[in-house]
């Protein structure tokens, strides 16, 4: 279920990384922040952190249960430590001998941590983005830096990410270095970050090991205390002669599938659940490439909007005025793949002006799935805030009606105000209702698209923060979820109508296995081919469309096209 198409209003994690894939019920838990950034004493920093970084603490049943775990962060001043904070005299205190993006990062990864951001700094104006963080630092820490510029925005965007990728990985290196599994185990939040952002920069970004070293000293000395910044020093000071000495601690992949999939785990970064759950479908091979790709920086892709009469040669042009390197998609006339210069777009108001949008092209293909006509009746059931809606609605030439129902109102008003943006809003309306309670006795279309809540594993390149906040009890739930949104939809569409379920997941449990169930529970549909509307190789055996990360360097989707009998 997509979440990604009000990128002239807001480019956030929301709408970039989330572009192909609509947070789930799960996880907008998480997106939902209940911690609370406040002035208060030091004693905050002494919240303790997990031991197993990848457990569910990340990731609770409820909002309620994560306010309880997770408690306030709350902030230092660089003053009196233990005094309360002068909001009138420390608003206006610069430390300029302070890295911008590290304190920036620091702060961003407490906040992550904690619910309260995203990993990604992207908005409307780009540096706009700097301010707020500069300001959310000076609020947490009690000082502010230099302002950020469009370096410094680079770096946060990448430590932040990176840090948040390869979090298990460092937590394992940092916790065999300092030989103490309890001090690691309470270790203070902030102290944490600084040095996962040390380890980051000396191992995966192979800065100059002495500016590391005394910029993150610095910081932990000015946002902590003397003794932080001394146990920062230390253990930057050994992973410079390991990572020297070519003897840094990796796990040994041996023993029984669990502990060899614990050490892929930590090798790779990513929950344990998961490395099982992959290597038992895919193969270790096949895991571990999966995985690379996972931590691998994120490609975006741009959607020219037709439907405005903006077409891809004239988004070509403004990207080489604009010297922003490109790459035309090989399978979709609208689009083009970005690798970098994604913050030059949104300066430059290309997504404002509405002439086109951030869409993965896996995102593409549903709606090649889908293969909206003129003058057809379209239903998009889970659509807010409407990436794919958007794109249906282009393609229908003024002529028809694209329903978009969803169970959140805000995104709904927010999808409206995009339609309007690209001139879409005669073509396209909006219900706000849950599907599942949905009075639809006078509602039946042609087409309905299912791009249901899902887990996201597909998206987890743009998704830095995903891996962490999803856990294997998530997967029943969101099973049982589509099963129920399935049954609704199918309700919508007429005799000799069409019904399209994607997700933005490569978990066969949310695809195959949710249309083998369907079926056996609704014998009025069966399966329509999609190899008339994408290329043969995104075409799998049973007639589905799936695109894989590693094989097509896109994000993971997949679609299914049911025919209703007549």
């Amino acid at each position: 279920m997509e979440a990604g198409a009000h990128l002239s209003r807001l480019c956030s994690p929301i709408s970039i990384f989330h572009d192909n894939c609509k947070v789930s019920p799960l996880s907008a838990r998480v997106l939902n922040p209940t911690v609370v950034l406040r002035a208060s004493s030091a004693s905050a920093a002494v919240v303790k952190h997990s031991k197993d970084t990848t457990s569910s603490s990340n990731s609770p049943k409820t909002s309620s249960t994560r306010t309880n775990k997770a408690g306030r962060l709350k902030r230092q001043t660089s003053g009196s430590r233990t005094g309360h904070f002068d909001g009138a005299s420390d608003s206006r205190k610069l430390n300029s001998d302070i890295s911008p993006h590290r304190a920036v990062s620091a702060v961003r990864l407490m906040r992550i941590q904690f619910g309260g951001a995203f990993a990604d700094l992207l908005n409307e104006q780009g540096k706009g983005s700097g301010d707020n963080e500069m300001g959310y630092v000076e609020r947490t820490l009690g000082f502010r830096t230099r302002d950020l510029d469009d370096r410094d925005l680079r770096l946060v965007t990448e430590i932040v990410g990176g840090t948040t990728r390869w979090k298990r990985y460092l937590d394992h290196l940092i916790l065999s270095l300092c030989h103490d599994e309890k001090a690691f185990g309470s270790m203070e939040p902030l102290l944490l970050q600084i040095l996962r952002i040390g380890f980051y920069e000396i191992i995966k970004l192979e800065m100059p090991p002495y500016a590391v070293v005394d910029e993150n000293v610095k910081l932990a000395k000015a946002a902590l205390r003397l003794g932080s910044g001394n146990m920062v020093n230390a253990l930057l000071r050994k992973l410079v002669l390991l990572k020297e000495s070519n003897s840094l601690p990796v796990p040994k992949v041996d023993g029984n599938d669990r502990q060899q999939a614990r050490a892929l785990a930590t090798i790779h970064s990513h929950p344990v659940w998961m490395v099982r759950r992959w290597t038992n479908y895919l193969g270790v091979e096949e895991a571990i490439k999966l995985m690379t790709w996972n931590n691998t920086d994120p490609c975006f892709s741009i959607r020219a909007n037709t439907g405005k009469g903006f077409t891809r040669a004239d988004l070509v042009k403004e990207l080489e005025m604009l010297k922003v390197p490109y790459e035309l998609s090989q399978h979709l006339d609208d689009f083009v793949r970005l690798r970098t210069g994604m913050q030059v777009v949104i300066q430059a108001g290309l997504l404002k002006k509405g002439l086109c949008s951030v869409q993965d092209e896996s995102a593409g293909f549903v709606v090649m799935v889908v293969d909206p006509k003129p003058g057809e009746r379209i239903i998009d059931c889970c659509a807010a805030p409407g990436g794919k809606t958007l794109f249906m609605a282009s393609r229908m030439n003024d002529q028809g009606n694209v329903c978009a129902i969803d169970v959140n109102e805000g995104r709904l008003r927010i999808l409206k105000e995009t339609a309007k943006l690209h001139g879409l809003d005669h073509v396209i309306t909006t219900i706000h209702a849950d599907l599942r309670a949905l009075d639809n006795d006078d509602m039946k279309a042609d087409k309905v698209l299912l791009d249901a809540p899902c887990s996201g594993l597909g998206v987890m390149s743009k998704r830095a923060d995903l891996r962490w906040n999803r856990r294997l009890e998530d997967m029943e739930e969101l099973t049982n979820l589509q099963n129920e949104l399935l049954d609704s939809a199918s309700t919508l569409v007429k005799p000799g109508g069409v019904l399209i379920y994607s997700t933005c997941s490569i978990d066969p449990e949310e695809n195959e296995e949710r249309i083998s169930a369907f079926l056996l529970r609704h014998p009025e549909f069966r399966v329509d081919p999609v190899d008339k509307y994408v290329p043969c190789d995104f075409f799998t055996k049973e007639g589905f469309y799936s695109s894989n990360p590693v094989k097509h360097s896109v994000d993971g989707a997949f679609a299914a096209r049911l025919l209703r009998s007549s």
